[in-house]
């Protein structure tokens, strides 16, 4: 069996050097943090198999640094150490939150026996946590079928991100391989299953059968909404759910949650058509017909979301909501820096609106920057990369200062992302997109047997520009490249994140409201 790696975090850990030296003669290793900071910084760079943590620390306490701790390593054992055996402890073993607890003052004979008992209690963990994932494994294989309804596809994306979280903190790499291959039969069978049914689903504008990017806010935000309402509405540009499965326990520490789920991002998944209809409460032609002049003219992509807050508050208006409301994006940190700032300016109004884009941003450097590609070069060390941020951004203020002021929030994105592996051919004109997952334009040259072509746009609920023109889709792990320069750029876009396309990752994404505790 390997050598176990403790990690001892403990403001006074100079008076346990005894303790810690009969640990390692009984042929433990054993590595020491004064503070959670060293001792996150730590958790990110080692895989430990138990967490000895010290409940009363200066700065972030041990039940604060549980939450970090969880998150970056969900299985880890935590042993916590306090000086009187309180309730909210217990509550928290209850919870499963920590494993066991100890009162000070220990001695090395408590620690060897808890270390033991412990150890043999994550080996049972590990066990069920595989065998579990064995029998869904059979279940989600023998189920996936196109004829599956909306909420058993959520149901599925869900698991599948549960299992992908836990074995990224089992440091199962088998186990990993096997639900990447699952998440990519899913992938094919949603691919199908989504082309299948969402023309229907734009038919009937007030349809209930799914949740789409049009109607989520109205069935979703709005309720809440009245003279009386004080809500932080939080929209991550490209936040996936595997992602905020990683930040909701940071969010719980503050928050109630009240309503959790998935809602379906429209085609294409990308910003300027799929915010700009969440924002409106209209499909893209919708858009174009009843607000023609915020659309209109500039080819840069980036103009083409400059009147999200114009809609916004058009929508509201349609449906008898006038509120106080305040509307600010963050494109980069300064922005940030400027909202909280001056963020106690906006504690009387009825809704605050904060547009945060940093992970769409690092989504795309991966592709031009050596250095982010090291960073975010899977699935796992993305998750990984965007906690980090997460946890340090100026958002987790913004967060905290909601909290205090009695703020509800309602927490979403616009689309998510995939990371593309495979590169199609396709052949268009000058004008035709850049966009690597879906293109626009006239002739469009493509084997339509691995794409989602729409001739007739209007059909999804898409402007058209000329009569001629048609839209394709990549679907799962696929990506365009024009012939010119083929193997360079399949070489040079293979596993960027990217969206536009269709897939469980970029398609269904999440939506929370939750209330301050």
């Amino acid at each position: 069996m390997d050598q176990v790696k403790i990690l001892w975090v403990d403001d006074e850990i100079d008076y346990l050097k005894p303790h810690i030296k009969f640990l390692e003669n009984k042929g433990y290793i054993v590595y020491t943090a004064t503070n959670s900071s060293d001792a996150i910084d730590m958790l990110k760079k080692e895989n430990f198999d138990i967490l000895f943590l010290d409940e009363n620390m200066p700065g972030m306490g041990g039940l604060a640094m549980l939450e970090h701790a969880r998150n970056l390593n969900i299985s880890i054992p935590v042993v916590m150490i306090t000086k009187h055996q309180e309730e909210h402890l217990m509550e928290e073993a209850l919870a499963n939150r920590i494993t066991d607890f100890l009162i000070k003052p220990v001695n090395p004979s408590q620690i060897l026996l808890t270390l033991k008992k412990v150890l043999n209690e994550k080996d049972i963990l590990k066990k069920k946590i595989i065998d579990d994932f064995q029998k869904d494994y059979r279940r989600i294989i023998s189920d996936l079928s196109p004829s599956m309804s909306i909420e058993e596809w959520k149901n599925i994306y869900k698991k599948i991100v549960d299992y992908e979280v836990k074995f990224q903190s089992l440091d199962e790499s088998i186990f990993n391989d096997t639900i990447i291959t699952l998440k990519e039969e899913a992938n094919d069978i949603f691919a199908k299953y989504f082309i299948q049914n969402y023309p229907n689903w734009l038919k009937d504008p007030e349809s209930q059968t799914i949740t789409l990017s049009h109607n989520l806010l109205k069935q979703y935000l709005f309720p809440y909404l009245n003279e009386q309402s004080h809500v932080l509405f939080i929209l991550i540009d490209n936040l996936r759910y595997d992602q905020w499965v990683m930040f909701k326990p940071v969010f719980e520490e503050y928050f109630q949650i009240i309503n959790e789920d998935l809602y379906c991002s429209i085609l294409p998944t990308t910003t300027e058509y799929a915010r700009n209809s969440l924002f409106s409460g209209l499909l893209p032609n919708g858009i174009a017909q009843l607000y023609p002049n915020l659309l209109e003219g500039d080819e840069d992509i980036s103009s083409k979301n400059q009147f999200e807050d114009e809609l916004f508050l058009n929508y509201l208006k349609r449906y008898g909501k006038n509120l106080k409301v305040n509307f600010f994006k963050v494109l980069h940190p300064p922005m940030a820096q400027r909202y909280i700032k001056s963020i106690n300016e906006l504690k009387d109004n009825n809704i605050n609106v904060l547009v945060y884009n940093f992970i769409d941003t690092f989504a795309h450097a991966k592709t031009e920057v050596e250095l982010v590609k090291e960073l975010a070069k899977d699935e796992i060390s993305y998750r990984a990369v965007t906690y980090n941020w997460f946890i340090h951004s100026i958002l987790m203020d913004v967060i905290r200062w909601a909290a205090d002021n009695n703020f509800s929030i309602f927490l979403t994105t616009d689309h998510g992302s995939v990371q593309i592996k495979n590169p199609i051919k396709i052949i268009g004109d000058r004008e035709t997109n850049t966009n690597l997952r879906f293109k626009t334009g006239k002739n469009l040259s493509v084997d339509d047997k691995k794409v989602y072509r729409v001739r007739k746009p209007d059909q999804i609920g898409l402007p058209i520009q000329n009569v001629s023109d048609s839209y394709v889709f990549a679907l799962r792990y696929d990506f365009f490249v024009y012939p010119n320069n083929y193997q360079y750029y399949s070489k040079y876009f293979a596993d960027s994140f990217q969206h536009g396309g269709i897939s469980l990752e970029e398609n269904l994404v999440p939506h929370v409201f939750m209330k301050p505790k």
